[in-house]
């Protein structure tokens, strides 16, 4: 029997999204919180995802939408092409579709938490391919009973219940189900642990699964402890979203590789079904290179910069060319904004004052091209953009991204928060455009 409001503290008036796939787990889910709905005056919406990899794919689908109206509930449905993503990566894909479809649903719904039906026997297989496969600490925990992860909280209540005793509540009320073949098929790791591990584990003791979750619970809390640590460590050696590497590495190395993973979980919003602890290592073997500058592709068009005495982790900006005609406003291909200000105080590198006479309108932004140079305000003679960006230690991976900003004679009038040119004018000169870079 299942008694969800044991594994979970509802409250009045709770919304939910249900990530359900027709299988015994999900339908044992959806049909306990049913059963509970008025007493909590639960909103409950009820979210399917079609892969379209079976046959069944589209029956499975229009029995959950039976059910849902049949039930009073929302039913929102996502179909897959499933010529969209590559069977070389099918669990790593499906679920970043099926969390991002959830995100969506929690955002439009304006919901309180996503319940999934991740069981007790689902842990057990986590933590052993944890295992074999490596991980860190919190990763060996297999998965938690909450977690959050973008901005909305996943709840797994199902978690002190087996596989077996989730379809027995399905055939005992009479509550219909799909069983998918594929979790036959031993091509798939998870599937190797399921047929061949687990029922030896299941053997030596049934309520095994028991086990496993205190075994979670227990690095969890180690977890828990480890990191109160790692945060007093980043108060030492992280200002401005980058590692100050000198110090650094006079923390432990245990807390070290803490840190990288904390940062690579903190940039990802938790979206890390591509990483694993290799990647730390890398990480940890970039900031230690003899190198001065250098950096490592991360998946995502993430790359991970050793800059110096600076490590940080920043979306790839490489792009192709552009170039903008400015009226009043602009926003940057690197995420930054160029405005036309009325009045500033300031004479930094950020702030260009310009006299429409001496230049040739409209005024462009560009990125760099090959052979840029500027003549630079109170240096006699002119110097190449690539040299300046050097000289100013602005990492290869930003610099094809970074504004030019020039008049339509192509003479560069200003690179924004780095140099001017001798078109810029002193507050105190006559001009009649003030440019901010924020």
């Amino acid at each position: 029997m299942v008694e969800i409001e044991k594994c979970f503290e509802f409250h009045k008036d709770d919304r939910i999204v249900v990530g359900c796939s027709s299988g015994p787990d999900s339908m044992a889910l959806v049909d306990s919180l049913v059963k509970i709905r008025d007493k909590y005056n639960l909103f409950i919406v009820v979210a399917h995802v079609n892969y379209n990899v079976r046959d069944v794919s589209t029956t499975e689908a229009n029995y959950v939408r039976d059910y849902c109206k049949d039930n009073n509930l929302v039913f929102e449905y996502l179909n897959i092409n499933k010529d969209s993503y590559s069977n070389d990566n099918f669990e790593f894909e499906a679920r970043r579709i099926r969390y991002r479809f959830y995100k969506k649903l929690v955002n439009e719904y304006k919901l309180d938490y996503v319940m999934t039906a991740h069981q007790g026997d689902d842990l057990i297989e986590t933590i052993m391919m944890k295992i074999v496969r490596g991980s860190n600490l919190n990763g060996y925990a297999g998965f938690k009973k909450e977690i959050k992860i973008y901005d909305f909280k996943i709840i797994r209540p199902l978690i002190y219940y087996t596989k077996q005793e989730l379809i027995d509540y399905c055939d005992e009320n009479k509550v219909k189900y799909y069983i998918d073949e594929s979790n036959d098929d031993v091509n798939y790791t998870r599937n190797r642990f399921r047929k061949n591990i687990l029922p030896l584990l299941k053997k030596e003791n049934e309520k095994i699964h028991k086990k496993f979750i205190k075994y979670s619970d227990t690095l969890v809390e180690a977890n828990e402890f480890i990191s109160r640590e790692r945060d007093k460590a980043l108060d030492r050696c992280y200002v401005d979203n980058k590692i100050i590497i000198d110090k650094f590495k006079l923390e432990d190395e245990y807390i070290q590789k803490n840190i990288i993973s904390y940062l690579i979980d903190k940039f990802y919003d938790n979206d890390l079904f591509l990483l694993n602890d290799k990647h730390v290592d890398l990480i940890i073997k970039l900031i230690y290179s003899e190198k001065a500058n250098n950096y490592l592709d991360l998946p995502d068009d993430v790359k991970a910069i050793k800059e110096y005495n600076y490590f940080y982790l920043c979306k790839d900006e490489k792009k192709s060319n552009y170039e903008y005609e400015f009226n009043d406003k602009i926003l940057i291909d690197n995420g930054h904004t160029i405005i036309k200000v009325d009045n500033e105080e300031s004479n930094s590198n950020y702030i260009c004052r310009l006299n429409s006479k001496e230049i040739k309108l409209p005024i462009i932004v560009r990125n760099r091209r090959k052979g840029d140079f500027i003549y630079i305000k109170n240096l006699n003679g002119k110097k190449k953009i690539k040299d300046i960006f050097i000289d100013s230690k602005i990492p290869s991976i930003l610099r094809g991204s970074w504004p030019i900003v020039t008049d339509s004679d192509n003479n560069i009038l200003w690179v924004p928060g780095i140099k001017k040119s001798v078109f810029d004018k002193s507050i105190n000169d006559s001009y009649d455009i003030i440019l901010k870079y924020q």
